[in-house]
């Protein structure tokens, strides 16, 4: 395990302690599960990125060619100026 020194504004100390005690956590754990989410957050975002890259678009267009064109009830409209997203070429 490897020790860090960090430096915060004192604001910021009071709000992880306050937090960190109502949750009955020492600082350290706190800051520790904090850190472990954000990493997990992130590497979700990249690996959902990842797979978005290498969909097959074409296979994805043919089911959606199946669904009857409806009206869609209140609400579940496209925003306005919606465009398609189409692959990237590299």
């Amino acid at each position: 395990m490897t020790t860090m020194s960090i430096r915060v504004p004192d604001s910021l100390h009071s709000a992880i302690k306050e937090l960190a005690n109502k949750d009955g956590y020492s600082i350290n754990q706190f800051l520790i599960t904090a850190a472990a989410e954000k990493l997990s957050s992130l590497n979700t975002i990249d690996y959902l990125r990842d797979r978005a890259d290498r969909a097959d678009l074409e296979a994805f267009d043919r089911i959606m060619d199946k669904i009857p064109s409806v009206i869609p009830d209140s609400g579940d409209e496209l925003p306005r100026g919606y465009k398609r997203r189409t692959r990237r070429r590299s």
